[in-house]
């Protein structure tokens, strides 16, 4: 039977303040290799694939892989999808996740294993609030990370993920915009002090990532001394502080690799433990304290909502083609103005071309 584990958030710019999650329990190994042995085959019956994201369960990471989908990123997940043969995609995530692969793909099924897997980012920022939060500074262009609502994604002018947000903020404020963020406010701070922005924050954050703890990290340095501290900067600012490497889960995972540390401290969901020791089998990750004496341990390092995806929940949606993502058609297009924008700034970007100059005088949305 699942377990539902109550969840408890501060989210101080809208009333949501509790939510819940439903995680499943862990199949035997027996039922294990069945369901990985009937996902197989439905994935070729049903031309689908699998899209999953770091944090989800090292099963879901492992099979997307052997059946030619993809672990990654939420934006990286939704671009492989789009550009991928399949007409059906089974996202394992969390529900703003499938809303964009949606957005991108609206001619195609997308799937998820359970839609009630959300994100304190994305209930954080209720559309409405959001809303009249923009229409109270209609000087502002508004800038919103991938975690959001398809219809908060609609009313921004830009869409960021923590891997292009650093440059896209740095060239709209090199042309004079003032900036509307939402909803993390700890990655909104870090990006304002790198790049000097007038950025307007809204309030939100993650359950996960703001239960790090800069105290209790710092006696785990000193435990121990030859380890470097990865971060992604979705942590407190004082967490962030303390990094060797501060960066997207891509970063992060590029850094683990790059640097010739044997041990590595990391902050971020322990999901990315998985791929950080597959990818790197002679180091060591240990997971950042959100322990301690300073600790209210809402989420232990681990997405509750993330934790609803298995490797059941991906059989049944197969079989089924029950719990597909609907964005409405109207949206979409507007919800996909922000993304474009992104894909061609970043494109131009790794290009080495001046992205800069695929910035338009806009105001607010």
């Amino acid at each position: 039977m699942d377990k539902v584990i109550e969840v408890d958030y501060e989210q101080p710019a809208c009333t949501t303040r509790h939510a819940w999650a439903r995680v499943p329990e862990e199949p035997s190994q027996q039922e294990r290799a069945a369901l990985k042995d009937k996902i197989r085959r439905l994935l070729q019956e049903k031309n689908a694939v699998m899209v999953s994201h770091y944090y989800v369960h090292p099963d879901l990471q492992d099979l997307a892989e052997e059946t030619g989908g993809i672990v990654s990123d939420s934006l990286e997940m939704a671009r492989f999808g789009r550009d991928h043969a399949a007409q059906t995609l089974v996202v394992s995530g969390v529900r703003f996740m499938g809303e964009t692969a949606k957005i991108l793909s609206p001619e195609k099924t997308i799937l998820m294993p359970d839609l009630d897997a959300n994100c304190s980012l994305d209930l954080g920022c209720p559309i409405d609030d959001f809303a009249a939060f923009c229409d109270q500074h209609p000087d502002r262009t508004v800038v919103v990370y991938a975690n959001t609502s398809a219809a908060v994604k609609a009313r921004s002018d830009w869409l960021v993920t923590s891997s292009c947000a650093l440059e896209i903020v740095s060239a709209l404020k090199d042309k004079g915009h003032k900036i509307l963020w939402a909803p993390d406010k700890h990655l909104g701070g870090y990006i304002q002090r790198e790049t000097g922005a007038d950025m307007l924050m809204w309030q939100g954050s993650c359950i996960v990532h703001d239960e790090f703890k800069a105290s209790e990290l710092e006696a785990l340095i000193q435990q121990h001394p030859g380890a470097k501290v990865l971060v992604h900067p979705e942590s407190p600012a004082d967490v962030v502080a303390l990094a060797d490497a501060v960066g997207s889960t891509s970063a992060i995972l590029n850094a683990a690799k790059a640097m010739d540390a044997k041990e590595f401290i990391v902050a971020t969901d322990n999901g990315m433990m998985h791929k950080l020791r597959t990818l790197n089998p002679g180091k060591t990750f240990i997971e950042a304290p959100t322990a301690g004496n300073s600790a209210t341990c809402k989420s232990c390092a681990h997405c509750p909502w993330m934790a609803m995806n298995s490797l059941a929940g991906v059989a049944r949606v197969l079989e089924s083609g029950l719990n597909e993502i609907h964005v409405d058609p109207e949206l979409i297009p507007r919800a996909r103005q922000p993304i474009d924008r992104m894909l061609a700034f970043t494109a131009a970007h790794k290009a080495g071309q001046d992205a800069g100059a695929l910035v338009p005088n806009i105001g607010a949305a």
